[in-house]
């Protein structure tokens, strides 16, 4: 058994953990791809627990269960990513800067000073069905090798797919699924890209990707998002 805190720092709505950089400590106990679902908001500055079992991984708060996970497959192909220029050009169109649910979101929030939160300000590309802008990670989210480190590439790869969902309504993560085929660089800018998938009611369905800014590839997601009754 392991023992978590998600420190306030790491908040998605004020009194909870942000969804991607809570599935991505989950999920570093599994190597590949990975499914996390949350079952619950992950509690903020709380003793939490995490556990294997039957093939999984579960976080728990006491007995409450807060989030699973377990290996996954995941095919899917991110559509080719825009130019670093174009990334940059689309952060101006960021709806988040005029309307924000959670403006100290750690990942998205443009409350957060930088070098605190990840400031990722995705949006729409102009003339594509996608929102992307650009991340030139700071010292403090790498590892020893100088690589992001794997919670904050989850991060990453989470809020910018809800700012591509063609909806204004407020929106949690339910659900991501995440592989990151290579090493994301902490010395060069990355380019964040997302896109919507479908949506089925209150069920929005998303997927986004990390590229260098030269278009590769180097880690993708696929996300559920609930749509919050209001």
């Amino acid at each position: 058994m392991e023992e978590l805190l998600i420190a306030q720092r790491f908040c998605g709505p004020p009194n909870s953990g942000n969804g991607g950089y809570s599935c991505g400590l989950l999920s570093k106990n599994i190597t590949g791809a990975c499914r996390v679902r949350l079952h619950q908001p992950p509690p903020l500055e709380r003793a939490l627990t995490i556990t294997k079992a039957e093939g999984q991984w579960f976080l728990k708060d006491g007995d409450q269960l807060i989030g699973s996970a377990q290996p996954a497959e995941l095919t899917l192909v991110p559509p080719a990513p825009p130019t670093f220029e174009q990334a940059r050009g689309a952060e101006k169109n960021y709806r988040g800067h005029t309307q924000h649910s959670f403006p100290t979101c750690f990942v998205c929030g443009p409350s957060r000073a930088k070098g605190d939160g990840l400031r990722l300000f995705c949006g729409t590309v102009e003339g594509q069905e996608m929102v992307a802008c650009s991340w030139q990670p700071h010292p403090d989210f790498l590892d020893k090798a100088g690589n992001v480190k794997h919670e904050f590439i989850w991060s990453a790869l989470d809020c910018p797919s809800y700012f591509a969902l063609n909806s204004d309504k407020t929106c949690l993560l339910g659900q991501m699924t995440a592989a990151i085929d290579k090493p994301v660089p902490g010395d060069q800018a990355l380019i964040i890209y997302a896109w919507e998938r479908s949506i089925d009611g209150r069920k929005h369905y998303s997927a986004a990707a990390v590229s260098t800014s030269e278009g590769e590839v180097l880690a993708r997601a696929e996300h559920l998002w609930i749509e919050i009754k209001q």
